[in-house]
Parts: C-alpha cells; structure tokens; sequence
C-alpha cells in the first residue's frame, strides 16, 4: 500500500469509526429505554445528541484535549535546544512537504514523542522535555520525521478520533452502569422478564455484556490501529531523512528510560512513539501481547531500521542499536 492508498485507507476508516462509534451510542440508548424507561425514547435521543457532540468534538477538537491533557506548552524560541527543534521540524516540513505543523513541549522528564490533529493543516507535533535533552540532533530529527510521517499518513486524524472517542465510550458505559444502580431496575426488569419470558432475559443479558465489554474493546481497537502504524511511521520517517539509524538510535535510548511518561494518560497512550505506561506486554510477542500492547515491541522496531540502514549512506557511526537484535 502506497502512501495515497495509505491516506485514503485512513479517511475512510476514520469516518466509518465515528458512523459505528454513533451506532454503539444509540443501541446503549435504545436498551436503557426498553428496560428502564418503558419504551420511550428518552435514552435514545439523549445517546444520540452525546454521540454526535462526541464525534464532531472528536474530529475538531481533539487535538486541543490531548495538548491540554498533557500540559504541553509551545516552545520557548529564546532557548536554545527549543529554538534547535523548531527548525528541526521546520527542515523535515520541507522535506516532506507538508505545512508546518505547531511545535509543543510537554513538562516531561521522560523521553516521549506524540503528533496529533485532524490533518497536515491542523497538526500539531508535541515531545517531552526529558527527548530534548536525551537526544543527538540527528536522534531528534528522526523522532520528528517519525512523527511528520503520522501526519503525512493521516494517521493522526485516525489516532487524534479514536483516542477521544474511547474516553467517550468509558465515561458512557460507566454512566450506563451507575444508572442501573440508580433507578428502579428491580420492579421494571421484573416486569420486562415476565411480559417477554428468556427472550427479553437473553436481550438485557447480551445488552448488560455489551455495556461492560464496550470500554474494553475500544482500548483493545486503539491499540491495534497505534501498533500497525508505528511500523509504516518508522519505515517512512527513515524513508525521509535517508537515515535509519538516526531514528533506531533515539528508540534505542527511548526504551533505556525506565520512568513512565507521567504527564500523558492511558487514554492517549497510543499517540506517543513509544508506550509510556510502561506496558510489560509492549517488548513481548504472541496473541495476548498483540491484544494488550499499544505498541510493537521495541526490539523488533530497531531490528527493521538498522536492516533499512543498509539502504542509505551511514551518517552516524555511533550506532548503540545495531546490535540490539542480538
């Protein structure tokens, strides 16, 4: 899949996750009402309004959540290392030929690395303020090719929407559950089971799993959409600045911090370059660590740059992460 393919793959995506993410608000409307509000549509109509505010939320404002949520602040020209990122970014906007996108630090030591927004012309790349201490120039300019190539890809469109709407689905499905508690649910599902006998039983049943399972597989689709793409990031980052190991150097000294990334939440997690939760799944393999990861493992990530490396003119000699897949 080429680059346009690519884009078009993730507009697509993204509008068919806010159509189904508006579906799943109206059938949790639609059981409340049958089971809880004696048919009227109440729920429903209520489900719906929140949906479509959520969705359309989302898709302008979401961007300005995840800022806000990390405490990023935009770079201060008049230091040195802030002014450097500036125009390092300003060179791979260049390369990429992409608008320039906003310029954030994030009040971090923990090196970490996100872009977000609704497209080229809304984005915005963030990082931490312990990467722009840890990192070479060279380490730094392949984090931010990584990050521009997220953009190029629309994927921060794709990432920025689920990312907002999963907090969404959370805070519906808990809402959901407490109303449950809340209301007079013994003399109106006592009343719903008798006038429909098991149907109506299996119904609030599969209705009932439907609002537990919901938040989890949200974040379990997050992190499948987040573990595709950093694979196709890396590759076309390095792709742009002609410099794998640019790149597997700063992943390399990303995954030797140990600290998590406090400033940036669960529900964001899948934004960042790499997992700063410090998922014990993320450096595994196997089918529950591609279920339960936001990110691919590491190793594997640096293993597939420095095999890109041969491709391209080494640059940088001093390259701990050649050996890592030893």
């Amino acid at each position: 899949m080429n680059i346009y393919d690519q884009q078009k793959h993730n507009r697509r995506y993204t509008w068919l996750i806010m159509f189904l993410f508006i579906l799943f608000f109206a059938f949790i409307g639609i059981g409340f009402d049958h089971f809880y509000n004696r048919g009227l549509p109440i729920g429903m109509v209520i489900a719906i309004i929140i949906g479509v505010v959520s969705v359309l939320g989302s898709y302008y404002k979401g961007d300005k959540v995840v800022l806000y949520s990390t405490g990023a602040r935009p770079v201060n020209l008049l230091e040195l290392k802030e002014r450097q990122f500036q125009n390092i970014v300003e060179e791979v906007k260049i390369a990429s030929g992409l608008p320039m996108p906003k310029v954030y630090i994030i009040p971090d030591p923990d090196p970490n690395a996100f872009a977000t927004g609704r497209n080229p012309e809304h984005a915005s790349i963030a990082i931490t303020e312990g990467l722009l201490n840890r990192l070479s120039r060279d380490e730094l300019q392949g984090v931010v090719a990584h990050e521009m190539s997220h953009v190029r890809n629309y994927d921060i469109r794709l990432v920025t929407v689920v990312a907002a709407l999963v907090g969404a689905i959370v805070l519906l499905s808990n809402w959901a559950a407490r109303s449950m508690r809340w209301s007079n649910r013994g003399s109106r599902s006592s009343s719903s089971r008798k006038n429909g006998g098991g149907a109506a039983l299996i119904m609030f049943a599969i209705w009932l799993l439907f609002i537990i399972l919901a938040p989890i597989i949200a974040r379990m689709m997050a992190m499948a959409i987040s573990r595709k793409r950093e694979y196709l990031a890396d590759a076309s980052g390095a792709e742009l600045i002609r410099n794998p190991n640019a790149l597997a150097n700063a992943l390399q000294k990303i995954e030797e911090s140990s600290a998590p990334t406090t400033s940036i939440k669960r529900g964001v997690a899948h934004l960042c370059i790499a997992d700063p939760l410090g998922n014990s799944f993320t450096n595994k393999e196997g089918f529950v660590a591609n279920l339960m990861a936001t990110h691919p493992p590491m190793r594997e990530r640096i293993y597939r740059l420095n095999k890109m490396a041969y491709l391209y003119p080494v640059r940088d000699a001093d390259n701990k992460a050649q050996n890592i897949s030893g």
